[in-house]
């Protein structure tokens, strides 16, 4: 599967193959066959094993409950997490933050409902620092789709200029921003 991954970054979806598979692992093809009876069934292994590793890489930079943490600091810990899982995994966020041109359909189905899901819990992590925070009356959903929105392209941007856009740079950004927006606790 890491010789598929390897194969669909460097020369895109449409250039992956059983014969570039096995040249990549380098094996012969009859190798890769008695792993995967086909070429589909290996895209979609690989598809899942890399939604199981973003998913549980999220799951722990976003709290399902914020608990009585402070919302400032949390969406900044979050915003870090999700950058340091970003970079920690670079082949598996370019799939999802930088897909390529000729993504199957089924690649960006998963990646839309994760996006949906995420979002929601972006959406519940937002009410509940407004909850607790005064500040000005914001729009919930757009509020979290802005901080999705802009993590995204955070990632994109620790993807292609590491050395420039830091996870750390962002949690400084972040926890300065939200200060601005929720500068006192209720």
């Amino acid at each position: 599967m890491d010789a598929a991954l390897s194969v669909i970054l460097e020369e895109g979806y449409g250039g992956v193959s059983i014969e570039a598979v096995a040249r990549v692992a380098g094996v012969t093809r009859p190798v890769v066959y008695d792993h995967f009876p086909n070429l589909a069934r290996l895209l979609q292994a690989l598809i899942e094993r890399e939604e199981r590793y973003s998913l549980d890489q999220l799951e722990l930079a976003l709290p399902e409950d914020p608990g009585e943490s402070d919302p400032t600091v949390l969406l900044a810990r979050s915003v870090r997490r999700f950058l340091d899982a970003v970079a920690s995994r670079p082949a598996t966020w370019r799939l999802i933050l930088l897909p390529l041109e000729g993504t199957p359909a089924i690649v960006r189905e998963h990646v839309e409902r994760n996006r949906a899901r995420i979002l929601r819990r972006i959406e519940r992590l937002v009410r509940a620092g407004m909850n607790r925070r005064g500040g000005p009356d914001l729009d919930t959903e757009l509020s979290a789709r802005a901080i999705m929105d802009l993590a995204e392209q955070a990632g994109r941007q620790v993807l292609t200029d590491p050395e420039r856009y830091t996870p750390a740079r962002y949690e400084r950004f972040v926890e300065s921003l939200m200060r601005l927006v929720w500068p006192r606790s209720r």
